[in-house]
């Protein structure tokens, strides 16, 4: 038994149009039964949202991944995922990884003499066990699992703001009050974590809810895939498709996950 993961992402047909750099990033990390997955979306008014994208999502994980690095710290680790984390315990958590991760975007914006806002994104995490999940979301995008013996389930219905393009970033004034915390103590099988390319392809916008045949050839893929990350033809190929990119003009990342009991 163990976690199956994979984490692509490809620019949009405007952002190439343009000459822009693809803004989104998504990366994870397996700690023998535990995995932590994060993606993020650069801001379009933000001259430096690629790098601050990334910059968030590889601070997100270098936390997990320090205390791992320690044989110590990773039984620490290990023994706190043991048991599943209370809605508080996991709100107080993701606050601190904000809070380190923030602190990377200023000293940033320091080094290169810019704001900032010149780094906003979104940001999507979780940390997830076979026999539970805890997530955050900061602005738009999705995050959707599928516990054993249920159907496929949206974490947070997207934060799109008053306007239209408009949502939470993680250097918004107003971020850690906007921040969506869950926990689900059930077994997982499957999670997918995506930036807002995806949503209008994923998601039925009218009820918020998963998108079932968008999600069910993933899952598929992970099962049949003995290492996702060297056998990902089938997911590039569907980044870069003609049918995809008619559909939406966005960067989009895909972050799917399996936990394979067999």
């Amino acid at each position: 038994m163990n976690w199956k993961a994979v984490a692509r992402y490809a620019i949009g047909t405007s952002h190439q149009n343009q000459g822009i750099r693809c803004q989104d990033y998504g990366d994870y990390r397996i700690f023998n039964d535990v995995i932590v997955g994060a993606v993020a979306d650069g801001a379009g008014s933000a001259k430096y949202s690629d790098i601050g994208s990334k910059l968030a999502v590889e601070t997100v994980l270098k936390c997990f991944s320090d205390i791992n690095e320690s044989p110590q710290k990773q039984e620490e680790l290990e023994e706190g995922f043991s048991q599943p984390l209370s809605k508080e315990e996991v709100h107080k958590l993701f606050a601190k990884i904000l809070e380190i991760a923030l602190e990377k975007l200023h000293n940033q914006a320091a080094q290169g003499n810019y704001s900032v806002n010149d780094l906003a994104c979104t940001l999507l995490v979780f940390v997830a066990t076979p026999d539970w999940i805890a997530a955050m979301q900061i602005g738009d995008g999705f995050i959707v699992v599928r516990s054993q013996e249920s159907e496929y389930q949206l974490l947070f219905e997207p934060n799109k703001g008053e306007f239209i393009n408009e949502t939470t970033f993680i250097t918004s004034t107003n971020a850690v009050k906007e921040m969506q915390v869950e926990i689900i103590l059930e077994k997982q099988e499957f999670i997918c974590a995506s930036t807002d390319g995806l949503e209008k392809v994923a998601i039925r916008l009218s009820d918020w809810k998963p998108f079932p045949p968008f999600f069910k050839p993933f899952e598929e893929y992970l099962h049949d895939t003995v290492n996702p990350e060297k056998e990902d033809k089938y997911l590039i190929e569907f980044l870069n498709s003609e049918r995809l990119n008619s559909r939406t003009d966005d960067d989009k990342t895909l972050l799917l996950c399996l936990f394979d009991r067999e």
